[in-house]
């Protein structure tokens, strides 16, 4: 099979097995938080409400397309296409297990960083486009705080790139053979911590939901969206929430290192369970704080996470020159 026909096949199969992800890892955190607060969660639709994803999303093809009398169409609609390809895009560098992946990027890092950060441009546009006040507050919101919480997120990457001395994701992970690096001492677990402080920021997570804020601004940016659209949009939320997870597995969790797991299939099981556990510390967070004001969020971003994260990647780089990479 021709080189771009075979990594148009394997992109094609990441695609769907992700859009399927995302649709059951919403059932997942609506279960995970039904047990939280003593609920059952879905249940109605197929045994113990298995079959809900899909009814949703029937759900949602089947709603009318509705825009705005005075919305700016183009920009309106061109926004969940904007939102949603840098969410997909993440995937592209994610090697889920040894030779299983789309591109295994000697910068796969750095790509990864680079194009979940575009999703702000979708974001600004929907808020944009749809001419409403409401939205557009919501939007200029999510841009401060994505912009603020950027730079912290980077840093705390940054750390296992600098332990394993490379910016290839497969690398990163045989780099931590010997020793997952949230277990290296003191380092690891700072650096770990802070990564999931700037991705409830980024990822717009509660306490850090001030774009929404469902008392001031309803659905916040998207809320003048309704049925495929509004689908686009939520699609592309969750997508980059799991496309994070991945990251902060295979940064920090050995991505697919595990008993068996040089055997594909079995790596790529021992990626999906850490990403899940991430994604599931995410989401108890979530389900378990309120949100704070937005210039108490600013505040922890440029006065508590940008210094310590500088710092601690400043740390690890002496450390790094004085006693070489983590060689595993």
């Amino acid at each position: 099979m021709p080189p771009l026909a075979y990594h148009a096949l394997v992109g094609f199969i990441v695609l769907n097995v992700v859009i399927g992800m995302v649709t059951y890892v919403t059932l997942l955190e609506r279960k995970f938080a039904a047990r939280m607060q003593s609920r059952i969660g879905p249940y109605y639709v197929g045994p113990r409400g298995l079959l809900q994803p899909i009814a949703d999303a029937l759900k949602l093809m089947l709603k009318e397309d509705i825009v705005p009398a005075r919305a700016d169409r183009f920009i309106y609609n061109l926004a969940p296409i904007a939102f949603l390809l840098p969410c997909i895009l993440i995937f592209a560098t994610l090697p889920f297990a040894p030779g299983l992946g789309v591109a295994d990027l000697n910068i796969g890092v750095l790509f990864f960083l680079a194009v979940s950060s575009l999703e702000i441009v979708g974001l600004f546009m929907g808020g944009w486009g749809s001419n409403n006040k409401y939205a557009l507050l919501s939007a200029m919101r999510a841009v401060n705080q994505i912009i603020s919480y950027d730079l912290p997120f980077v840093f705390a990457a940054f750390v296992p790139v600098l332990l394993a001395g490379s910016l290839q994701m497969s690398a990163i992970v045989e780099a931590q053979r010997g020793l997952w690096f949230v277990a290296y001492p003191v380092i690891g677990q700072l650096a770990f911590v802070l990564f999931l402080i700037a991705t409830l920021a980024a990822e717009n997570r509660v306490p850090f939901d001030i774009l929404e804020a469902e008392s001031e601004l309803v659905a916040g940016f998207r809320v003048e969206y309704s049925g495929m659209k509004f689908a686009l949009i939520q699609l592309g939320e969750y997508a980059h929430m799991i496309g994070t997870s991945f990251l902060g597995a295979l940064l920090f969790l050995g991505g697919w290192l595990g008993p068996g797991a040089d055997t594909p299939l079995v790596g790529a099981l021992w990626f999906l369970l850490k990403a899940m556990l991430v994604f599931l510390v995410v989401t108890w967070v979530r389900w378990s704080f309120v949100r704070i004001r937005v210039d108490h969020i600013l505040a922890v971003s440029w006065k508590l996470l940008l210094p310590a994260t500088l710092v601690l990647l400043l740390l690890t780089g002496f450390l790094v020159a004085a006693r070489g990479p983590h060689a595993g």
